[in-house]
């Protein structure tokens, strides 16, 4: 028999979901048009302040604030018709450095949505969708969404944690960084060790001139960007190759593991970051585990069966699958290193 209090849970559980996904491009216009940045420069606002601020149209403005503030997104006082962006909203809208800035995760969405007739019909084939066919700049929108973690975790806890390392580039090292896409975490590791060369491997020829563009705006000298696989990249002799947020994206993950043990150092280290997993179904069923599932059905499975062997980890596989990739390539030492609620870090050596 129909249960209608599990009715009426469920009808509001949608009615939730469905209020999130009208957001994604509301969210999107005032990220474009800089109303989120403005709101936290100049504090509380009527419309009409605001709009003069921006440049915006104040009747497609005042449509935009109210469901802004039908959705907690923004503080609104009666008393004075003012939109606030509260700090704590700040931090996930306006403050890019932030790492629970979540831009990009927006922008995935729409990706996401663009790409659904390609995604569509490889249901039905079993193919693929080659990353540079994907929908939109998809390789933006992944670049933006990964860059906060990286930017906060990546010099000042991950390589820390690794055994030996950090002290290892500060002496001068080399790096290789295998699908190293828009190079947000090459440039940040070059950055913080001059002394150590990096280079970074993509097989996306587009993200391999966006990340050559970044170095420059950076200034950095000591990292170059080459196009690659992570089974065929020609250099050896490897203090440290890294793959970040990749390996499930990969057609042929074992494969890569053991073309990266043989450029490597024999006292060398692979570190791997992949997104944070339970090895199981029912350790998954979360906030977080969701998103990661939407992004592996409509990006990563499509991108690893678009390529030779298509092993399509998805973006969910576990520790426990991602050590077994990683010790069919040669590698004898796994540990988890570190994690954010996002992110599990693993150091593998020989």
């Amino acid at each position: 028999m129909l249960d209608e209090a599990k009715l009426n849970q469920f009808v509001g559980q949608m009615l939730g979901d469905l209020g999130g996904a009208s957001s994604v491009a509301l969210v999107r216009i005032g990220d474009a048009l800089g109303l989120y940045r403005t709101l936290h420069a100049k504090g509380a606002m009527t419309c009409a302040a605001l709009a003069a601020q921006t440049g915006v149209h104040p009747r497609y403005l005042r449509e935009w604030l109210s469901h802004q503030a039908a959705s907690n997104y923004l503080a609104y006082d009666p008393a004075t018709e003012t939109f606030a962006l509260p700090p704590e909203q700040a931090m996930v809208f306006a403050v890019a450095d932030s790492p629970v800035y979540l831009m990009g995760a927006f922008d995935l969405m729409a990706a996401s949505l663009d790409n659904q007739a390609k995604v569509q019909a490889a249901f039905k084939t079993g193919g693929g969708v080659a990353w540079g066919d994907q929908a939109g700049c998809l390789f933006c929108a992944v670049a933006r969404f990964f860059r906060p973690g990286y930017h906060n975790h990546l010099v000042s806890q991950w390589l820390p944690a690794l055994d030996g390392m950090a002290a290892r580039l500060e002496r001068g090292a080399k790096v290789a960084d295998v699908g190293c896409g828009h190079g947000w975490s090459t440039v940040l590791m070059a950055k913080a060790f001059p002394a150590t060369e990096f280079v970074g491997y993509d097989f996306h020829p587009g993200s391999i001139e966006d990340a050559r563009a970044h170095a420059r705006a950076h200034g950095v000298t000591n990292a170059r960007f080459e196009v690659a696989t992570a089974q065929d990249f020609p250099e050896a002799d490897f203090d440290m190759v890294t793959c970040f947020d990749c390996l499930h994206d990969m057609g042929d993950p074992a494969g890569a593991a053991a073309h990266i043990r043989r450029s490597l150092k024999d006292d060398g280290t692979w570190m791997v970051i992949e997104p944070m997993a339970g090895d199981r179904l029912e350790h998954n069923l979360n906030p977080v585990g969701r998103l990661y599932y939407a992004a592996s059905t409509m990006i990563c499975v499509p991108t690893s069966m678009s390529q030779e062997v298509g092993t399509a980890l998805g973006a969910q596989a576990g520790e426990a699958k991602l050590r077994e990739i990683i010790g069919s390539g040669g590698f004898s030492r796994i540990r988890r290193a570190a994690e954010t609620p996002f992110s599990m870090v693993l150091e593998a050596r020989p």
